[in-house]
């Protein structure tokens, strides 16, 4: 089995090392990184470049044009594709998502199509995310949950691992959503085909480096394309 770690980075060079290393020190058999980075000025690409060059299983995607969270996911997937992943891990790059989970999504995966970190079950944790900030998450979560008739208790999360199927199946090279709602539209196009998703609980660490790229806009942003593809599905277009 061929699996690759894809992690969409924009200036994260604060995290984006020891994220890998963190990851290689797994000593997981067969395991690829790949860094799709939007050309970020603060030089995450060019720490990505360094370490690719000393280890063949580090990848860097560096994409100068139609940038953004949704399409660096869509790439970054479609990336993985081409290069015979079985598995395909998503990850965020600001060590939010501690990858001592990837061995139990690894081991959880052959019983499932999808596994989500979830921040929502028992045994799960927050740690330095603001009340204000949990408020609007677990109200994001119930409205999405409503809209698009999910089942999961997390459909926020952006730690997911898939086999190669779902991602094939949902058509990788067609998501639409420009920025974070990928997330969203990646779960509910897989709900839709009736894929396996299981939930894992994990300990979400909110960064302590760096700065959030989620603002207003992008809320707002996502908010109208979880709503357009109620709106797609309902006309038959998913």
């Amino acid at each position: 089995m061929k699996t690759f770690v894809m992690i969409p980075t924009y200036n994260e060079k604060e995290n984006i090392g020891n994220l890998i290393n963190n990851i290689l020190n797994l000593k997981i058999k067969n395991l690829h990184i790949v860094v799709a980075d939007d050309n970020s000025p603060d030089g995450t690409w060019k720490i990505v470049q360094d370490i690719a060059k000393k280890k063949k299983n580090v990848h860097l995607l560096l994409r100068k044009t139609n940038r953004g969270r949704g399409s660096g996911g869509r790439d970054g997937f479609i990336y993985c594709l081409k290069n015979n992943a079985d598995i395909i891990i998503e990850m965020d790059a600001d060590m939010s998502h501690d990858p001592k989970y990837i061995p139990l999504m690894l081991k959880e995966i052959k019983n499932a199509d999808l596994i989500l970190g979830s921040r929502q079950l028992k045994g799960s944790k927050e740690i330095g995310r603001g009340i204000i900030r949990r408020i609007i998450t677990y109200f994001a979560n119930q409205y999405i949950k409503l809209l698009l008739g999910l089942k999961v208790k997390d459909c926020n999360s952006g730690y997911r691992c898939f086999k190669r199927k779902v991602l094939e199946s949902i058509k990788a090279e067609k998501l639409q959503s420009k920025g974070p709602a990928i997330v969203q539209e990646v779960l509910f196009k897989a709900h839709l085909k009736g894929f396996k998703i299981k939930e894992i609980p994990i300990t979400f660490i909110n960064r302590t480096k760096g700065k959030s790229k989620l603002g207003i806009k992008q809320l707002a942003s996502g908010y109208f394309m979880v709503t357009k593809l109620r709106f797609l599905k309902l006309i038959g277009e998913i």
